[in-house]
């Protein structure tokens, strides 16, 4: 009987001959949330691909449900990284919502009514009801935000991977998209989050998977957002400072430094996006 809805052995992936990862063991239950960190390049997106089934392992073994993970697609709602709908395209908020259900299908068929149900049901747990008629490129990012993750849920996936789905958000979006994620844990969902930013979703986050260099460390995030871990894993001095509550990594690599200005750099658009 299967316990564990991924479980990975001894697994090394590369990409161009680089190590994303290397002898990486991880066990992800059903309902657990996991925030995957570490700094651009490091393989966030790419460990992603790989439980779709997209890039293949170097070493070691992974099972997803009990299968290889390209026999278990239908079983995963995937949030891709956002990227902005033309203002004049033609489609509806809930035409995207629609992909999620009909996205496979060759030619133009009519919607059952039990799939038109499931729409429903997954733009209403979104909070999408009032704007899912309304051409898409003309909403908001938040908004657009909470439109992906309907089409991602619409058919109950017991696995959600999301890259980066609090890009270009201002703080308040971030909190309600990640919120609305988070939900989908009552359902027994396997959430697995690459984010840039541990705050937005450090109140649901049950373990962190930081990948740095090829290395990595699991761990709640009390045990790996620490001045000590992330200086080992980083093999460079870095501080974890607590800011009335917000958890701040300074005095990292360039990248890491970097990517903490990107982060500061998002919350200072908090003007420019509603949800």
């Amino acid at each position: 009987m299967v316990t564990q809805n991924i479980s990975i052995k001894n697994a090394t992936l590369k990409l161009n001959n680089k190590a994303l990862f290397k002898k990486l063991n991880l066990e992800i239950a059903p309902g657990e949330f996991i925030a995957i960190l570490g700094p651009n390049g490091a393989g966030k997106t790419s460990f992603l691909k790989m439980l779709l089934g997209l890039y293949g392992l170097s070493a070691g073994n992974i099972e997803i449900l009990g299968k290889s993970p390209k026999n278990t697609l239908a079983e995963i709602g995937y949030i891709p990284q956002q990227k902005a709908f033309d203002r004049d395209l033609p489609m509806r908020g809930r035409n995207l919502v629609e992909l999620g259900v009909n996205g496979g299908r060759f030619g133009i068929s009519a919607l059952s009514d039990e799939e038109n149900q499931h729409i429903n049901k997954a733009i209403e747990e979104v909070r999408a009801t009032c704007f899912a008629n309304r051409p898409i490129g003309q909403l908001s990012g938040g908004e657009q935000q909470r439109l992906r993750i309907a089409q991602a849920i619409v058919n109950n996936p017991k696995i959600l991977l999301c890259d980066e789905p609090l890009l270009s958000l201002d703080l308040n979006s971030q909190q309600i998209v990640a919120q609305l994620i988070n939900q989908q844990r009552q359902y027994g969902t396997s959430v697995l989050f690459v984010t840039h930013e541990i705050n937005p979703v450090l109140p649901y986050a049950d373990r962190v998977l930081y990948l740095v260099d090829g290395n990595w460390a699991i761990g709640t995030p009390a045990e790996i957002m620490t001045s000590k871990k992330l200086s080992q894993l980083f093999k460079s001095p870095v501080d974890v400072l607590n800011l009335h509550g917000r958890l701040i990594v300074v005095n990292a690599s360039e990248h890491a430094e970097a990517e903490v200005q990107c982060a500061h750099h998002q919350h200072q658009k908090s003007n420019q996006e509603m949800v």
